[in-house]
């Protein structure tokens, strides 16, 4: 029985609640939006080496005094200036939004887009990726021509299940002479959800958890993909390719061969969480091999997570119906 009103907000206000961190963590991110700077700005390797001549070149101009030397000081810092202006002018007047991904599942490479636009001007060297740790790769634009959106796609990992919240996507410029990598963050908030890890499935589930919707095959029925059952002679308009061409030969008729039909069954596959967090990710990733070698076999498969119950079916669309709870099992009272 659900506690009243008044005792699940005083519960939420003295910090012991999922709401209070949930409302900690988006106060962090509006902290990190408000203090991070419209820009930053990192050396590449080659920036590096320049910098390092640039400095050389100008201590010796103070110490010679060559009018030769100053005047290749002033060229190189030029080529700093400017590099920082050109960069600023690719990486203004872009709009970028994100497109997401069709289906992510943990610890493998997974397709993630974005689209990028860019009112007037043109753009050169463009990176994109999505502002969290949690998510590595990029994707790159060579060249973006204004008027014209461009769909930027990436292999991106997520090394853990369940929710991410994005919070901004990254655009990072190394144009045009590659010394600097500048990095612009647009705020777009967003949510991907990342399916448990894929694996192998080698046994069906425990008696307890399978309930058979009838018989595992019915001898009656010889028209299945089932077990063998015997051969008899072939009929006028059967079909050809169920005939046994060593037995036919052997026996100078054609013989057909009769398998037993099995129908479907009905599973019911149980998750548990209450389990700590790496018992359960391990639990998630074994229904979820299940699920799929149930599913691909024809069977119909349903799932009980605590209170919550999928109801038994079939098909790619209840692969992904049990995908998705499986992804949220244990994030639920998490979830910002």
């Amino acid at each position: 029985m659900s506690a009243p009103p008044q005792e699940a907000r005083a519960g939420s206000a003295a910090g012991g609640g999922p709401g209070a961190g949930a409302a900690l963590r988006d106060l962090w991110r509006r902290a990190r939006r408000w203090l991070r700077p419209p820009r930053t700005l990192k050396t590449t390797r080659t920036g590096r080496t320049y910098l390092v001549l640039t400095l050389g070149v100008g201590f010796g101009a103070l110490n010679t005094g060559n009018n030769l030397l100053y005047l290749l000081l002033g060229l190189l810092l030029s080529m700093i200036v400017l590099s920082g202006v050109l960069s600023e002018r690719a990486l203004r007047d872009l709009q970028v939004r994100r497109v997401g991904a069709d289906g992510a599942h943990a610890s493998e490479p997974f397709a993630f887009r974005w689209a990028v636009s860019r009112r007037q001007g043109t753009a050169f060297a463009l990176m994109l990726s999505e502002d969290s740790l949690e998510l590595q790769g990029q994707g790159t634009v060579a060249y973006l021509p204004a008027g014209e959106e461009l769909v930027v796609r990436a292999d991106v990992t997520a090394q853990r299940r369940g929710p991410h919240h994005l919070t901004g996507v990254r655009v990072t410029t190394t144009f045009p002479f590659g010394l600097f990598a500048k990095t612009r963050v647009f705020d777009l908030d967003g949510l991907l959800l990342v399916y448990p890890r894929r694996g192998y499935a080698c046994e069906d589930p425990a008696s307890a958890e399978a309930g058979p919707a009838g018989e595992a095959g019915d001898p009656r029925r010889t028209d299945g993909n089932g077990d063998l059952l015997g051969l008899r002679e072939l009929q006028p308009l059967e079909d050809a390719r169920r005939i046994h061409w060593k037995k036919s030969a052997a026996a100078g008729k054609l013989l057909r061969v009769e398998r037993e039909r099995e129908e479907r069954r009905t599973f019911l596959l149980h998750l548990d969480e209450a389990l700590p967090l790496e018992m359960l990710d391990r639990r998630c990733e074994d229904l979820a091999a299940v699920s799929r070698r149930l599913l691909l076999e024809g069977h119909e498969v349903g799932l009980q997570s605590g209170a919550s119950r999928l109801r038994p079916g079939a098909g790619m669309g209840q692969l992904r119906r049990i995908l998705r709870t499986l992804a949220w099992a244990g994030y639920e009272g998490r979830a910002a």
